[in-house]
């Protein structure tokens, strides 16, 4: 069960906040791409995504969770609230968001578009999951396809008349794409015939539109071992003619749907390509660039996965909140009289303790997603090369810590939200429990933490001469000494500038020590330096956010519950999580080999 409308209105003026006041998004209609809009459609926008959400996906969120996708002859049926939900998405335009305006899309910057798709996650994510992958999908289409295969796949995907896939793995391969075995052949006529087995393929089969666009990773005959060797090939579920007319069904079946824990209303597909020859394929841009084109469709699909885990931790944090100021239990520890009433459970203490956690976790998580989506408009509309460049560099850094912190933190979230609940969390009458098992997957899909961790400290850290790190670390610093020049915020500023050094002593430590060939000893504790960064980094978002709090009450505006609570919480994360990192920070340091150093045969 997901958000209710009142709590999706709160949400929506928290995006307000983040998009509005924090990152000023309206500034993006001095732009030529975005000139035909304003503030106002913006606001347009989250007021509609909101609406649709409460009413055509929030409804049916529980009901997909017990009635999950079955395997009948052949096919995935899905209940038909799903397909009426995906129907209202794309009459109000948000398949096409993004798109230009010629392809029949509204032009949104990312940020406006990922901010509606904020609230269509927190009210049903598993609907929600559907019209991600077909956008991720249409935008790799967009970007590397022919003109034939923009008219034939990507103009239907954006008219949410066809969905999409991202078709990678394999059972004996898992997340190790350079042991992909799916084949690619020649069939002489500029098609290939693509053969192979793959499974968890959200979104793999059903039949709520009139094709299923699977962009699948797979080896011509002559390619090289390992990724260098992988191409990329659009295989639709139905072959389309020249004159987009549907043709025969193609050689793609469906041989099973795997169960899981949560995302029950997402099908999760096993699918044989080529069981009766092979199935007809059209190469996407160059042969064996496939998982160069495919990480463009990635690294969105990772932000996404930020912004989803994100979406579950607020909808849970919001669910707490509501139910302690309406439980009565208990009475203040000073209460003597037990014939007193019992109060609302937010009274006690430790109530507001975990409430204050979550808070923290949830809107600091939303926050950075956003911010990391406006680095994407930049990184494509910017004014100058230069701006481009800077935001390119900042999204590739942050990229891992989007996706992994917000899908680790948004878990302790609703696991406090549960706790709050006392044993009703535990049962299924209280959306709660199911948000924990959805919000579960989003640190394994679109690569794990561990992966998110080697390719932070592996790649992202020291790459272009750890030009994406200094400018990171630059852009944390300006808002610590902006915060150590407001009284009000000194504390804060100062505690943020140790930990920041910190963090650059030992990361300086730590590329040496891979430059001197020890690179395997220092990426077996990436995970702990993911989690120590993204802290960090999370400690800069709130107290961003707390400055912009700070000018808005000076300046007399009216919404002072809410901008005071940003103040406070940016305090709760400066002196009780910040500090987390310092343990780990010294572990780093001293190479610490605990885990890697135990032998297989001492696992007993």
């Amino acid at each position: 069960m997901a958000l209710q409308e009142n709590a999706l209105a709160v949400m929506a003026d928290e995006l307000e906040f983040l998009l509005f006041d924090l990152l000023d998004v309206q500034k993006l209609t001095e732009r030529p791409r975005f000139a035909d809009h304003s503030r106002e459609t913006f606001a347009a926008v989250l007021r509609t995504a909101r609406d649709v959400a409460g009413q055509h996906f929030a409804p049916h969120a529980r009901k997909s969770d017990e009635n999950e996708p079955r395997f009948e002859n052949g096919k995935a049926v899905v209940i038909p609230e799903v397909k009426e939900a995906l129907r209202h998405f794309a009459e109000a335009g948000f398949s096409a968001a993004t798109a230009d305006y010629e392809d029949g899309g509204m032009q949104l910057p990312f940020a406006v578009h990922m901010g509606a798709g904020a609230l269509f996650a927190a009210s049903n994510i598993a609907t929600k999951s559907y019209t991600s992958l077909t956008a991720a999908a249409a935008n790799i289409i967009a970007s590397f396809g022919t003109p034939d295969q923009k008219r034939l796949f990507e103009r239907p995907m954006r008219e949410g008349r066809y969905f999409g896939t991202m078709v990678l793995t394999e059972p004996q391969a898992g997340s190790s794409l350079a042991d992909v075995r799916t084949t690619a052949t020649p069939a002489g006529d500029g098609t290939y015939r693509i053969s192979g087995n793959k499974i968890f393929i959200s979104g793999g089969d059903h039949e709520m539109g009139e094709n299923i666009v699977h962009l699948v990773l797979a080896r011509l005959p002559d390619a090289p071992a390992g990724v260098r060797g992988i191409s990329l090939f659009i295989v639709p579920k139905t072959l389309v003619n020249q004159d987009g007319t549907p043709g025969e069904r193609n050689d793609v079946a469906l041989a099973g749907l795997i169960h899981k824990m949560g995302w029950r209303g997402t099908t999760s597909a096993m699918l044989n390509f080529g069981e009766k020859g092979g199935a007809t394929g059209y190469l996407v841009g160059e042969p064996n660039r496939g998982l160069v084109y495919m990480f463009h469709m990635m690294n969105e699909a990772r932000i996404n996965v930020g912004s989803g885990a994100a979406a579950l931790g607020y909808a849970a944090y919001r669910h707490a909140l509501d139910y302690a100021r309406e439980r009565r239990q208990g009475r203040p520890v000073e209460a003597k009289d037990a014939t007193q009433p019992q109060v609302p459970i937010i009274a006690h203490a430790d109530i507001r303790r975990m409430l204050l956690a979550q808070k923290a976790y949830a809107e600091g998580a939303v926050a950075l997603c956003m911010f990391a989506a406006t680095l994407i408009d930049d990184k494509h509309t910017a004014t100058s090369e230069a701006a481009r460049k800077d935001a390119d560099d900042l999204l590739e850094i942050l990229t891992p810590i989007v996706k992994s912190w917000p899908s680790q933190w948004s878990q302790e979230t609703i696991s406090l939200a549960i706790q709050v609940h006392g044993g009703y969390g535990y049962t299924r009458e209280y959306p709660v429990e199911q948000l924990y098992r959805e919000n579960r997957l989003n640190a394994i899909h679109e690569g794990t933490h561990g992966i998110q961790g080697l390719d932070l400290l592996g790649r992202k850290v020291v790459m272009n001469d750890g030009r994406s790190f200094e400018l990171l670390c630059a852009r944390i610093s300006a808002s610590a000494n902006r915060a150590i020049g407001t009284p009000s915020l000194a504390e804060e500023g100062r505690a943020l500038v140790e930990a920041l050094a910190r963090v650059r002593a030992v990361t300086a430590q730590l590329t040496r020590q891979m430059a001197d060939g020890r690179r395997a000893e220092v990426l077996a504790n990436a995970s702990v330096y993911l989690e120590a960064l993204g802290h960090v980094v999370v400690a800069w978002i709130w107290l961003d956010q707390a400055l912009c709090a700070r000018k808005l009450l000076d300046a007399g505006d009216p919404r002072q519950a809410a901008l005071n609570g940003k103040l406070h919480a940016c305090r709760y994360f400066m002196r009780w999580e910040l500090p987390r990192i310092g343990p780990q920070l010294d572990r780093l340091e001293a190479g610490d080999d605990t885990w890697s150093a135990m032998p297989d045969d001492w696992f007993h």
